[in-house]
């Protein structure tokens, strides 16, 4: 396994659209370890897609596990994710590992019923509400060549410069 480097924006390779997953075998089993590896090396990362690392095949990954109290289902590896229904809107604030900078208030739906394989082809549909469907919103955006970017309502108030944080130093190099 290995951690990919991420795109960001304005990598103009960020707006590509990518092309449905069609071989579903060891080495597409192999890139989505690689890209789970990067997604939990990110900083608290609940989602990555494929495009972001360079790999233009529609692939994501979403887990909201970590956030309490979130209806959510774990750990989902999704191939050629598909919304087929959606229902209500909510404003709410989105950051990306390909935009380290910067959050915005983006509107997304508040329900969705998802259409995806899993990593052998199987298909299988999810009922996603509240975080973890704004999660899967924002990450299928990314096969299509969008960042949370182009869906803010405007540049001028809803576009947040991220604080930064010093890194922690490890017990290693604090000796």
């Amino acid at each position: 396994m290995a951690i990919l480097d991420i795109l960001k924006l304005p990598d103009p390779r960020l707006k590509q659209v990518s092309t449905p997953v069609e071989h579903f075998d060891a080495a597409l089993r192999d890139f989505v370890a690689d890209l789970e590896e990067t997604r939990q090396d990110g900083p608290a990362a609940v989602g990555i897609a494929a495009p972001q690392v360079g790999h233009f095949e529609r692939i994501v990954i979403v887990d909201c596990s970590s956030r309490p109290k979130t209806p959510n289902h774990g750990n989902l590896v999704l191939i050629n994710p598909e919304i087929v229904h959606w229902e209500g809107y909510a404003m709410g604030r989105e950051g990306c590992l390909s935009v380290p900078d910067y959050t915005g208030n983006v509107i997304r739906a508040t329900q969705i019923r998802l259409r995806a394989q899993d990593p052998e082809g199987v298909v299988h549909e999810y009922e996603m509400e509240g975080y973890e469907a704004r999660a899967v919103q924002h990450e299928i955006d990314h096969l299509d060549g969008m960042l949370f970017v182009d869906r803010v309502v405007s540049r001028r108030t809803d576009l947040y410069r991220r604080k930064t944080y010093a890194k922690k130093k490890s017990p290693k190099s604090a000796a």
